[in-house]
């Protein structure tokens, strides 16, 4: 499979690019970004080509991945979708429901394959937790802590990112917190919010359809020395805690580029596609109208 990359920020530099030139299975075709002469020191420094027309990529390129602002990577991802790109696309899916929903209907009518890249779900511990606990059922309520430094920690190379300072942690990590409640404890029923605390630290109760309940809290502002990701479980078979991810972003990415491959050549929707993407964005995009709400 010959796949294209879309975009040349810190992401793509430090995950997508290194995924995609390592990987036995794909020939890593070709970089486009908005920025042409980013994108010529990314493909040369992985020995692929730089496009300055995203459209001839998408012509050269059975896939893509993506690595871009949320609102770019759905229009992108549409327009990819159209010209009968499989999909590797991160978290969140969209940052409205609207264009989250037209990725998703873009990929069922081109038929191509989409998996998104949360990153918890292609850690083996973690998803091997994942799939136990949902298997074993019977759970009571669910704890989940997501605390990123990104807005603290002055070397982030992430702090500047114009969507990140606008959507705050709802939006970027609240994705990793729901990719891993939502397959154990079911789809959210109901979902309230707040924002107390500081920064963009906010706090989410859902009802799920199990008849269990998940509260969460999210921020991007926490101390360097608070910042990680914890979620705990009680139930019938007791108290579980998510096993800590032992590899970084790149093998991760590299599994989730084996289930884009997987789902391509089978025809087998992945569970972390476009459309279980689009659910959780649903999600936020609820949370932040409470939000919205109770700032009035």
């Amino acid at each position: 499979m010959r796949i294209g990359l879309l975009g040349t920020g810190p992401w793509a530099q430090l995950a997508h690019a290194p995924a995609l030139s390592g990987h036995e299975d794909l020939e890593f075709a070709g970089v486009w970004g908005r920025r042409p002469e980013a994108a010529a020191e990314l493909a040369g420094q992985h020995g692929t080509r730089a496009y300055d027309d995203v459209e001839d990529l998408f012509a050269d390129v059975d896939a893509v991945a993506v690595a871009l602002p949320p609102a770019v990577q759905a229009e992108l991802a549409v327009r990819a979708a159209r010209a009968g790109c499989h999909l590797l696309l991160d978290k969140p899916l969209a940052p409205t429901v609207a264009q989250g929903r037209a990725v998703v209907e873009a990929a069922a009518e081109a038929q191509v394959a989409s998996v998104v890249f949360f990153t918890t779900r292609f850690q083996p511990g973690p998803q091997a937790w994942i799939t136990e606990q949902a298997a074993a059922g019977g759970w009571f309520t669910g704890r989940a802590q997501w605390l990123g430094a990104v807005f603290t920690d002055d070397g982030s190379p992430f702090a500047a990112s114009p969507w990140r300072r606008e959507k705050g942690a709802l939006w970027d990590v609240g994705p990793h917190a729901l990719s891993v409640l939502l397959p154990v404890l079911g789809d959210a029923r109901r979902v309230t919010a707040a924002a107390y605390g500081p920064g963009d630290t906010v706090h989410l109760v859902l009802d799920h359809a199990s008849g269990a309940s998940s509260s969460l809290t999210l921020s991007l502002t926490a101390p360097r020395a608070a910042a990680g990701a914890e979620v705990e479980l009680r139930g019938e078979a007791g108290v579980t805690v998510l096993p800590e991810a032992t590899d970084g972003a790149v093998p991760a990415l590299t599994r989730a580029l084996d289930a884009l491959l997987t789902a391509a050549c089978t025809g087998t929707p992945h569970p972390c596609d476009a459309a279980f993407a689009l659910r959780v964005t649903e999600i936020l995009a609820t949370a932040e109208t409470a939000l919205h709400g109770a700032t009035r």
